[in-house]
C-alpha cells in the first residue's frame, strides 16, 4: 500500500510551532496553561492562522489539548498520563533496538545525540537530544510500521520528561544510563542493551511518578 507523502509545513506555521514546542519543553507554558491564538499571534508577529495551524499539529502529538469549551491548553501530566506513554515505550523500544543490533544498523546517530544532549544550551535541547538518541536506537530496526508507531508517543514522554526534570533534574543519570545502553549496543550485545534500555525506560517513571503520584 502506498502511502502519501506529507504536505510540507508553511515557514512561519513550522517557526510558531518549534516556538511553542521550546517554550513547552523548556517549562514556560506550564501544563495546563490556555494557549491562546491572538496572545500567541502577538507574541511571535505573525497572523493567527500560522498560530492556529501550528496548534493543530501540536494537537496531533499530544502536546497540546483542544476542547470546544476550555480552548487550547497544553498537555497536563499526571501519572496516569506518563504510565500509559511508558507502558508503550516499555513494550515497543527494547524489542526495535534488539533489531538494529541483529541488523548490524549503523549507531552513528546516537552517538552524536549524547554529544548534543552534553553540549544543550537548555532544558529544551536537551529534551530534543534525548529524544533523538532514543529515536537512533529504534529507527533502524528494520520495521518502517514499530518506528511510526514510537515516533507517536515521542513528543509526550519529552513532555513527561520535562514535568520531572522540574522536580529532579536527573538528566545526568540518564545520560549515564544512555552511554550503557550505547555501549552495550555497539560491542552487538542485543540483550544486554535491550534489557539495559527497559530497565532505564521503568527506572525513569518509577523515579518521577512514585506509587502513582501527580505533578500537575
Amino acid at each position: 500500500m502506498a502511502f502519501a507523502a506529507p504536505t510540507p509545513i508553511p515557514s512561519r506555521t513550522q517557526y510558531v510551532l518549534e516556538a511553542i514546542k521550546h517554550a513547552i519543553l523548556t517549562g514556560q507554558f506550564a501544563p495546563g496553561k490556555a494557549l491562546v491564538e491572538a496572545e500567541l499571534a502577538a507574541q511571535y508577529g505573525v497572523s493567527k492562522t500560522p498560530v492556529r495551524e501550528a496548534l493543530k499539529t501540536l494537537a496531533g502529538t499530544g502536546l497540546v489539548v483542544m476542547s470546544q469549551y476550555k480552548g487550547v491548553t497544553v498537555r497536563t501530566v499526571d501519572a496516569a498520563m506518563a504510565r500509559e506513554v511508558y507502558d508503550v515505550r516499555l513494550l515497543l523500544e527494547p524489542e526495535a533496538l534488539r533489531r538494529t543490533i541483529t541488523r548490524r544498523a549503523s549507531l552513528e546517530a546516537a552517538g552524536q545525540a549524547l554529544i548534543d544532549a552534553d553540549s544543550a544550551a537548555d532544558q529544551a535541547e536537551r529534551s530534543l537530544a534525548n529524544r533523538e538518541f532514543h529515536r537512533a536506537l529504534y529507527l533502524p530496526c528494520g520495521n518502517p510500521l514499530l518506528a511510526r508507531m514510537l515516533d507517536e508517543v515521542r513528543e509526550q514522554a519529552a513532555l513527561v520528561s520535562t514535568v520531572a526534570w522540574s522536580t529532579d533534574p536527573s538528566w545526568q543519570r540518564e545520560a549515564d544510563e544512555h552511554r550503557q545502553i550505547l555501549g552495550l549496543a555497539l560491542a552487538g550485545d542485543a540483550e544486554g542493551a535491550a534489557s539495559a534500555l527497559h530497565d532505564h525506560i521503568a527506572s525513569f517513571v518509577q523515579r518521577a511518578f512514585p506509587d502513582g503520584e501527580d505533578h500537575s
